[in-house]
């Protein structure tokens, strides 16, 4: 995830990077239109954006280069993706996938997450995920982390009762701070026994760049499975 949006929903981060191909930036002119979720008004009833029936709705935010996103929605068919990405770049990989590959159970946010979260009705979420968040390491900027106990309460109001929350960090002072939050939220619970629980990734995970990355660099991930009461 390349920004954050802190306490008084303000959104930290940038969103350019390299400049795009032109097939790329056709992309933007074309695809992203149809696939994007405007909060204002489409969000009224999740399940009813794809054109099809679907199971559920799962909620990824900050999909970075897509990976994760693109390997879900290959092998879930019967789940809506809604994936939010404000980095330029990270959306244009993952817009050329869906077009490569004709998906038709994903929708795209190009601007704060947050926006999607208040915007979306109660219990509408079987599932949200959040990859390597910017740590925002500085004390001074830990108010831009994304996660705090005003997020989690807004996660628990979309997500159903059984539903659950990934996330995962290579920064072990943030998967820290997560958890206190967590462990102090009546509505979550953390669903570790063993050691294995969060060393472990998810099953079906797809290795990503940014955790072939971390491992290279010494980094060991953490992967938080947590259950919404």
């Amino acid at each position: 995830m390349t920004g954050a949006a802190g306490e008084g929903g303000a959104f930290y981060g940038r969103r350019k990077g390299k400049k795009l191909r032109a097939g790329q930036a056709d992309l933007f002119e074309t695809l992203l239109p149809r696939l994007r979720v405007h909060p204002k008004t489409d969000l009224g009833q999740p399940e009813r954006l794809f054109g099809r029936p679907v199971r559920e709705v799962w909620l990824e935010i900050g999909f970075g280069g897509g990976e994760h996103l693109l390997s879900r929605a290959r092998k879930n068919q019967d789940v809506g993706f809604i994936g939010c990405e404000p980095f330029v770049n990270g959306m244009a990989k993952l817009l050329a996938a869906i077009e490569a590959e004709k998906l038709d159970n994903v929708r795209l946010f190009d601007g704060d997450a947050l926006q999607v979260i208040e915007a979306l009705p109660d219990a509408s979420i079987a599932r949200v995920v959040l990859l390597y968040p910017d740590p925002w390491p500085k004390r001074r900027h830990h108010k831009r982390r994304f996660v705090s106990d005003a997020m989690l309460a807004r996660l628990a109001r979309i997500l159903r009762p059984g539903g659950s929350f990934w996330f995962a960090s290579d920064i072990d002072h943030y998967v820290g701070w997560v958890l206190a939050r967590v462990l102090r939220s009546p509505d979550f619970a953390w669903e570790a026994e063993r050691a294995a629980d969060w060393r472990e990734p998810y099953p079906g995970w797809p290795s990503t760049r940014y955790e072939a990355k971390a491992l290279r660099e010494g980094r060991t991930p953490s992967y938080l499975r947590i259950r919404r009461r």
